[in-house]
Protein backbone atom coordinates (compact mmCIF):
# COMPACT_ATOMS: atom_id res chain seq x y z
CA UNK A 1 0.00 0.00 0.00
CA UNK A 2 0.94 3.56 -0.87
CA UNK A 3 0.78 4.88 2.54
CA UNK A 4 1.37 8.59 1.90
CA UNK A 5 -1.37 8.27 -0.82
CA UNK A 6 -3.81 6.94 1.56
CA UNK A 7 -3.15 10.07 4.28
CA UNK A 8 -3.38 12.48 1.65
CA UNK A 9 -6.78 11.16 0.45
CA UNK A 10 -7.83 10.15 4.06
CA UNK A 11 -7.40 14.66 4.55
CA UNK A 12 -9.50 15.51 1.68
CA UNK A 13 -11.96 13.36 2.54
CA UNK A 14 -12.37 13.79 5.97
CA UNK A 15 -10.52 17.05 6.31
CA UNK A 16 -8.93 15.17 9.74
CA UNK A 17 -5.54 16.30 9.65
CA UNK A 18 -2.85 13.41 9.64
CA UNK A 19 0.69 12.16 10.06
CA UNK A 20 3.22 9.08 8.96
CA UNK A 21 6.08 8.36 10.65
CA UNK A 22 8.68 5.90 10.06
CA UNK A 23 10.82 5.62 12.99
CA UNK A 24 9.59 8.36 14.64
CA UNK A 25 10.66 10.54 11.99
CA UNK A 26 7.54 12.49 9.83
CA UNK A 27 7.58 11.31 6.13
CA UNK A 28 3.98 13.09 5.71
CA UNK A 29 1.96 16.06 7.35
CA UNK A 30 -1.12 17.00 5.73
CA UNK A 31 -1.02 20.42 7.67
CA UNK A 32 3.09 20.68 6.86
CA UNK A 33 1.70 19.57 3.15
CA UNK A 34 -1.18 22.27 3.35
CA UNK A 35 1.12 25.19 4.50
CA UNK A 36 4.26 24.58 2.39
CA UNK A 37 6.05 24.06 6.36
CA UNK A 38 8.84 21.74 6.32
CA UNK A 39 8.45 18.58 8.02
CA UNK A 40 9.80 18.08 11.69
CA UNK A 41 12.87 15.67 11.69
CA UNK A 42 12.30 14.04 14.64
CA UNK A 43 8.36 13.08 16.27
CA UNK A 44 8.84 11.40 19.62
CA UNK A 45 6.20 8.68 20.61
CA UNK A 46 5.83 7.15 24.05
CA UNK A 47 5.93 3.12 23.69
CA UNK A 48 2.04 2.40 23.23
CA UNK A 49 -0.05 0.80 26.06
CA UNK A 50 -2.09 -0.59 22.99
CA UNK A 51 -2.73 -0.30 19.73
CA UNK A 52 -4.95 1.72 18.47
CA UNK A 53 -4.87 4.63 21.47
CA UNK A 54 -5.72 8.40 22.21
CA UNK A 55 -2.91 10.74 23.52
CA UNK A 56 -4.06 13.45 25.26
CA UNK A 57 -1.47 16.24 25.41
CA UNK A 58 -3.33 18.48 26.82
CA UNK A 59 -6.62 19.58 28.41
CA UNK A 60 -7.68 21.36 24.81
CA UNK A 61 -5.78 18.48 22.38
CA UNK A 62 -5.64 14.92 22.04
CA UNK A 63 -4.43 12.50 18.78
CA UNK A 64 -5.15 9.25 17.54
CA UNK A 65 -1.93 6.65 17.33
CA UNK A 66 -2.12 3.77 15.37
CA UNK A 67 0.75 1.43 14.65
CA UNK A 68 0.66 0.08 11.20
CA UNK A 69 1.82 -3.77 11.88
CA UNK A 70 5.20 -5.13 9.72
CA UNK A 71 5.95 -2.02 9.50
CA UNK A 72 7.97 0.51 10.95
CA UNK A 73 5.43 3.23 10.07
CA UNK A 74 2.77 5.24 12.88
CA UNK A 75 0.12 6.70 12.37
CA UNK A 76 -0.96 9.95 13.54
CA UNK A 77 -4.43 10.94 13.92
CA UNK A 78 -5.21 15.04 14.68
CA UNK A 79 -4.75 17.27 16.43
CA UNK A 80 -8.35 17.12 17.16
CA UNK A 81 -8.98 20.31 19.73
CA UNK A 82 -11.40 20.16 22.64
CA UNK A 83 -12.72 23.89 22.24
CA UNK A 84 -13.92 25.76 19.46
CA UNK A 85 -11.05 27.63 17.35
CA UNK A 86 -9.85 30.38 19.21
CA UNK A 87 -7.37 32.69 18.17
CA UNK A 88 -5.54 32.36 21.18
CA UNK A 89 -5.55 28.41 20.82
CA UNK A 90 -4.32 28.95 17.64
CA UNK A 91 -1.37 31.31 18.94
CA UNK A 92 -0.31 28.86 21.04
CA UNK A 93 -0.49 25.79 19.20
CA UNK A 94 1.74 27.69 16.88
CA UNK A 95 4.14 27.69 19.81
CA UNK A 96 4.01 24.81 20.69
CA UNK A 97 4.88 23.36 17.42
CA UNK A 98 7.23 25.92 16.89
CA UNK A 99 5.36 26.89 13.37
CA UNK A 100 6.81 30.41 12.20
CA UNK A 101 4.36 33.26 12.10
CA UNK A 102 4.31 34.08 8.54
CA UNK A 103 2.51 30.95 8.37
CA UNK A 104 -0.38 32.22 10.83
CA UNK A 105 -3.05 33.43 8.32
CA UNK A 106 -3.11 30.24 6.29
CA UNK A 107 -2.88 28.13 9.41
CA UNK A 108 -5.78 29.69 11.21
CA UNK A 109 -7.72 29.20 7.73
CA UNK A 110 -7.28 26.00 8.07
CA UNK A 111 -7.46 25.24 11.48
CA UNK A 112 -10.77 26.63 11.51
CA UNK A 113 -11.84 24.63 8.23
CA UNK A 114 -11.77 21.97 10.48
CA UNK A 115 -14.61 19.81 11.43
CA UNK A 116 -15.70 19.67 15.16
CA UNK A 117 -14.68 15.63 15.86
CA UNK A 118 -16.21 14.51 19.26
CA UNK A 119 -14.05 11.91 21.77
CA UNK A 120 -16.32 9.09 20.03
CA UNK A 121 -16.23 10.43 16.58
CA UNK A 122 -12.43 10.37 16.86
CA UNK A 123 -12.72 6.24 18.07
CA UNK A 124 -14.49 5.87 15.17
CA UNK A 125 -11.76 7.07 12.99
CA UNK A 126 -9.26 5.11 15.12
CA UNK A 127 -11.52 1.81 14.25
CA UNK A 128 -11.70 3.16 11.11
CA UNK A 129 -8.41 3.26 10.40
CA UNK A 130 -7.29 0.27 12.60
CA UNK A 131 -9.33 -1.62 9.90
CA UNK A 132 -7.85 -0.26 6.88
CA UNK A 133 -4.33 -0.35 7.68
CA UNK A 134 -4.10 -3.49 10.28
CA UNK A 135 -6.99 -5.22 9.13
CA UNK A 136 -8.41 -5.73 12.87
CA UNK A 137 -11.44 -5.20 13.82
CA UNK A 138 -12.48 -3.19 16.33
CA UNK A 139 -15.18 -1.52 17.77
CA UNK A 140 -15.47 2.05 19.14
CA UNK A 141 -16.98 0.77 22.27
CA UNK A 142 -14.06 -1.72 22.37
CA UNK A 143 -12.02 1.11 22.66
CA UNK A 144 -14.38 3.24 25.07
CA UNK A 145 -14.45 -0.17 27.37
CA UNK A 146 -10.86 -0.95 27.23
CA UNK A 147 -10.29 2.84 28.61
CA UNK A 148 -12.56 1.82 31.84
CA UNK A 149 -11.30 -1.53 31.89
CA UNK A 150 -8.02 -0.19 32.32
CA UNK A 151 -9.55 2.12 34.43
CA UNK A 152 -11.02 -0.25 36.88
CA UNK A 153 -7.87 -2.96 36.74
CA UNK A 154 -5.65 0.12 38.16
CA UNK A 155 -8.27 1.98 41.02
CA UNK A 156 -8.28 -2.53 42.14
CA UNK A 157 -4.44 -2.43 41.61
CA UNK A 158 -3.96 0.70 43.24
CA UNK A 159 -6.43 -0.28 46.50
CA UNK A 160 -4.58 -3.83 46.97
CA UNK A 161 -1.49 -1.70 47.39
CA UNK A 162 -3.12 -0.18 49.78
CA UNK A 163 -4.17 -2.40 51.93
CA UNK A 164 -0.91 -4.54 51.48
CA UNK A 165 0.75 -1.33 52.21
CA UNK A 166 -1.86 -0.76 55.72
CA UNK A 167 -0.67 -4.35 56.52
CA UNK A 168 2.61 -3.91 56.01
CA UNK A 169 2.98 -0.41 57.77
CA UNK A 170 4.53 0.71 54.71
CA UNK A 171 2.65 3.85 53.46
CA UNK A 172 2.42 5.85 50.08
CA UNK A 173 3.98 9.69 50.25
CA UNK A 174 1.77 11.00 52.79
CA UNK A 175 -1.06 13.49 51.26
CA UNK A 176 0.54 16.32 53.43
CA UNK A 177 3.79 15.49 52.21
CA UNK A 178 2.52 16.23 48.51
CA UNK A 179 0.80 18.72 49.44
CA UNK A 180 3.71 20.13 51.20
CA UNK A 181 6.20 19.27 48.28
CA UNK A 182 3.72 20.88 45.31
CA UNK A 183 3.22 24.31 47.73
CA UNK A 184 7.04 24.90 47.95
CA UNK A 185 6.90 24.57 44.10
CA UNK A 186 4.06 26.71 43.59
CA UNK A 187 5.64 29.49 46.23
CA UNK A 188 9.13 29.49 43.69
CA UNK A 189 11.25 29.15 46.91
CA UNK A 190 14.31 26.77 45.48
CA UNK A 191 16.20 27.34 48.44
CA UNK A 192 13.20 25.98 50.78
CA UNK A 193 12.66 23.32 48.32
CA UNK A 194 16.55 21.53 48.38
CA UNK A 195 16.23 21.78 52.01
CA UNK A 196 12.68 19.75 52.32
CA UNK A 197 13.65 17.62 50.00
CA UNK A 198 17.54 16.96 51.27
CA UNK A 199 15.38 16.68 54.93
CA UNK A 200 12.92 14.56 54.09
CA UNK A 201 14.36 11.84 51.33
CA UNK A 202 13.69 9.16 54.22
CA UNK A 203 9.75 10.35 54.42
CA UNK A 204 9.56 9.35 50.66
CA UNK A 205 7.88 6.12 49.33
CA UNK A 206 5.65 6.25 46.18
CA UNK A 207 4.50 2.11 46.88
CA UNK A 208 5.28 -0.46 44.28
CA UNK A 209 4.44 0.49 40.72
CA UNK A 210 6.02 -2.12 38.80
CA UNK A 211 7.81 -5.56 39.31
CA UNK A 212 10.65 -4.10 37.61
CA UNK A 213 12.78 -1.43 39.73
CA UNK A 214 13.67 0.59 36.84
CA UNK A 215 9.84 1.11 35.51
CA UNK A 216 9.07 1.73 38.89
CA UNK A 217 11.15 4.64 38.97
CA UNK A 218 10.21 5.93 35.91
CA UNK A 219 6.27 5.68 36.88
CA UNK A 220 7.09 7.47 39.98
CA UNK A 221 8.63 10.42 38.50
CA UNK A 222 5.75 10.39 35.77
CA UNK A 223 3.47 10.31 39.05
CA UNK A 224 5.28 12.93 40.75
CA UNK A 225 5.75 15.36 37.32
CA UNK A 226 2.34 15.03 36.92
CA UNK A 227 1.43 16.11 40.47
CA UNK A 228 3.58 18.66 40.93
CA UNK A 229 2.81 20.25 37.45
CA UNK A 230 -0.78 20.36 37.86
CA UNK A 231 -0.88 20.98 41.61
CA UNK A 232 2.41 23.25 41.95
CA UNK A 233 3.37 24.86 38.94
CA UNK A 234 0.27 25.88 36.96
CA UNK A 235 -1.14 27.70 40.28
CA UNK A 236 1.73 29.43 40.94
CA UNK A 237 1.65 31.05 37.70
CA UNK A 238 3.81 28.98 35.13
CA UNK A 239 2.20 29.19 31.79
CA UNK A 240 -0.29 25.63 31.10
CA UNK A 241 0.69 25.84 27.50
CA UNK A 242 5.02 25.71 28.43
CA UNK A 243 3.80 23.48 31.49
CA UNK A 244 2.82 20.63 29.08
CA UNK A 245 5.49 20.92 27.17
CA UNK A 246 7.89 20.70 29.84
CA UNK A 247 5.89 17.45 31.19
CA UNK A 248 6.85 15.83 27.77
CA UNK A 249 10.17 16.53 27.39
CA UNK A 250 10.83 15.63 31.12
CA UNK A 251 9.06 12.48 30.73
CA UNK A 252 10.38 11.58 26.91
CA UNK A 253 13.95 11.85 28.86
CA UNK A 254 13.12 9.94 31.86
CA UNK A 255 11.95 7.14 29.52
CA UNK A 256 15.49 6.93 27.65
CA UNK A 257 17.58 6.80 30.40
CA UNK A 258 18.83 3.29 31.99
CA UNK A 259 19.73 3.88 35.77
CA UNK A 260 17.80 4.13 38.83
CA UNK A 261 20.18 6.95 39.91
CA UNK A 262 19.84 9.17 36.51
CA UNK A 263 16.06 9.04 37.23
CA UNK A 264 16.49 10.57 40.80
CA UNK A 265 18.85 12.97 39.44
CA UNK A 266 16.70 13.71 36.91
CA UNK A 267 13.62 14.31 39.25
CA UNK A 268 15.39 16.29 41.09
CA UNK A 269 16.09 18.62 38.51
CA UNK A 270 12.78 18.68 37.30
CA UNK A 271 11.56 19.73 40.88
CA UNK A 272 13.54 22.53 40.93
CA UNK A 273 13.07 23.77 37.55
CA UNK A 274 9.00 23.92 37.91
CA UNK A 275 10.35 25.62 41.41
CA UNK A 276 12.24 28.52 40.19
CA UNK A 277 9.99 28.94 36.94
CA UNK A 278 6.76 29.66 39.59
CA UNK A 279 9.71 31.79 40.83
CA UNK A 280 10.05 33.96 38.41
CA UNK A 281 6.50 34.10 37.72
CA UNK A 282 5.86 36.57 41.52
CA UNK A 283 6.54 40.06 40.60
CA UNK A 284 10.00 41.15 42.23
CA UNK A 285 10.27 43.89 44.77
CA UNK A 286 10.48 47.30 42.92
CA UNK A 287 8.51 45.97 39.99
CA UNK A 288 4.84 47.28 39.05
CA UNK A 289 2.11 45.20 38.16
CA UNK A 290 2.08 47.57 35.10
CA UNK A 291 5.44 46.37 34.02
CA UNK A 292 4.99 42.81 34.92
CA UNK A 293 2.37 42.44 32.96
CA UNK A 294 4.02 43.55 29.68
CA UNK A 295 7.07 41.24 30.91
CA UNK A 296 4.95 38.24 30.60
CA UNK A 297 3.46 39.50 27.46
CA UNK A 298 6.94 39.74 25.71
CA UNK A 299 7.73 35.91 27.38
CA UNK A 300 4.91 34.69 25.93
CA UNK A 301 4.93 35.95 22.17
CA UNK A 302 9.03 35.75 21.72
CA UNK A 303 8.08 34.04 17.86
CA UNK A 304 6.12 37.30 17.08
CA UNK A 305 7.68 40.79 15.92
CA UNK A 306 6.79 42.65 18.83
CA UNK A 307 6.62 46.59 18.61
CA UNK A 308 6.73 48.41 21.69
CA UNK A 309 2.99 49.91 20.64
CA UNK A 310 1.52 46.29 21.27
CA UNK A 311 3.47 45.65 24.60
CA UNK A 312 1.82 49.42 25.90
CA UNK A 313 -1.14 48.15 24.55
CA UNK A 314 -1.94 45.49 27.23
CA UNK A 315 -2.40 48.17 30.28
CA UNK A 316 -3.73 50.99 27.74
CA UNK A 317 -0.66 53.16 28.18
CA UNK A 318 1.67 55.15 25.48
CA UNK A 319 4.88 53.66 23.93
CA UNK A 320 6.80 56.64 25.81
CA UNK A 321 5.34 55.66 29.02
CA UNK A 322 5.93 51.99 29.11
CA UNK A 323 9.54 52.47 27.71
CA UNK A 324 10.23 54.97 30.62
CA UNK A 325 8.92 52.64 33.23
CA UNK A 326 10.95 49.62 31.94
CA UNK A 327 14.17 51.81 32.38
CA UNK A 328 13.17 53.02 35.89
CA UNK A 329 12.23 49.28 37.17
CA UNK A 330 14.70 47.28 35.24
CA UNK A 331 17.43 49.44 34.08
CA UNK A 332 17.42 48.54 30.66
CA UNK A 333 15.56 49.46 27.37
CA UNK A 334 12.63 47.63 26.46
CA UNK A 335 13.88 46.55 23.30
CA UNK A 336 16.68 45.06 24.88
CA UNK A 337 14.14 42.70 27.54
CA UNK A 338 12.66 41.80 24.32
CA UNK A 339 15.64 40.91 22.13
CA UNK A 340 16.82 38.94 25.85
CA UNK A 341 13.58 36.80 26.11
CA UNK A 342 13.86 35.78 22.39
CA UNK A 343 17.62 34.67 23.22
CA UNK A 344 16.61 32.90 25.55
CA UNK A 345 13.87 31.11 23.84
CA UNK A 346 16.37 30.33 20.84
CA UNK A 347 18.98 28.50 23.98
CA UNK A 348 15.76 26.30 24.30
CA UNK A 349 15.33 25.68 21.08
CA UNK A 350 19.17 24.94 20.18
CA UNK A 351 19.33 23.02 23.07
CA UNK A 352 15.59 20.78 22.93
CA UNK A 353 14.82 20.56 19.27
CA UNK A 354 16.22 19.97 15.71
CA UNK A 355 15.50 22.84 13.88
CA UNK A 356 18.39 24.52 12.35
CA UNK A 357 19.68 27.89 12.54
CA UNK A 358 17.69 29.48 9.65
CA UNK A 359 14.41 28.03 10.96
CA UNK A 360 15.15 29.41 14.70
CA UNK A 361 15.54 32.61 13.18
CA UNK A 362 12.84 32.85 10.75
CA UNK A 363 10.72 32.03 13.99
CA UNK A 364 11.66 34.06 16.65
CA UNK A 365 11.39 36.81 13.39
CA UNK A 366 14.81 37.91 13.60
CA UNK A 367 15.61 40.04 10.17
CA UNK A 368 17.62 37.24 8.88
CA UNK A 369 20.33 34.01 9.92
CA UNK A 370 23.74 36.52 10.57
CA UNK A 371 21.77 39.57 12.37
CA UNK A 372 20.56 36.06 14.55
CA UNK A 373 24.01 34.49 14.95
CA UNK A 374 26.02 38.03 15.55
CA UNK A 375 23.27 39.09 18.44
CA UNK A 376 23.66 35.51 19.75
CA UNK A 377 27.47 35.35 20.27
CA UNK A 378 27.59 39.30 21.43
CA UNK A 379 24.98 38.54 24.30
CA UNK A 380 26.88 34.76 25.25
CA UNK A 381 30.04 35.06 24.04
CA UNK A 382 29.73 31.91 21.87
CA UNK A 383 27.85 31.29 18.21
CA UNK A 384 24.74 29.20 18.42
CA UNK A 385 25.94 26.01 16.93
CA UNK A 386 28.77 26.21 19.99
CA UNK A 387 25.98 26.70 22.36
CA UNK A 388 23.87 23.43 20.84
CA UNK A 389 26.99 21.43 20.88
CA UNK A 390 27.99 22.24 24.60
CA UNK A 391 24.30 21.94 25.80
CA UNK A 392 22.37 19.71 23.76
CA UNK A 393 21.31 16.31 25.56
CA UNK A 394 23.02 13.32 23.80
CA UNK A 395 21.83 9.69 24.91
Amino acid sequence: MDYIHFCRSYFNVTHIPVSLLENSVPVYSSISEALSIPLEKKFPLFPPSRNPEICILSPDLEYGHIEIENTDLDLILGPIFNLSISDELIRQFMHEQMIPLQYKEALSDLLYSLPKISHIQLLENLSLLHLCLNDHCITPEDLFEEDEKNLLLRSQAELKHHCENLENEHFHTSYAYELQLCELVRNGTPEELKNFLFSSQSLWYSGKLSSSPLRHAKNTFISLISKVALIGAIPGGVNIEKTYQLIDEYVQECELLQSIDSINRLQYTMLLDFCQRAGEQKIPAGISSEVYLCMNYIRTHTNESIHIEDVAAQINRSSSYIMKRFKSELGIHINAYIMRCKLEEAKSLLVYSEKTLSEISNYLCFSNQSYFQNTFKKQYGITPLQYRKKHQKIY
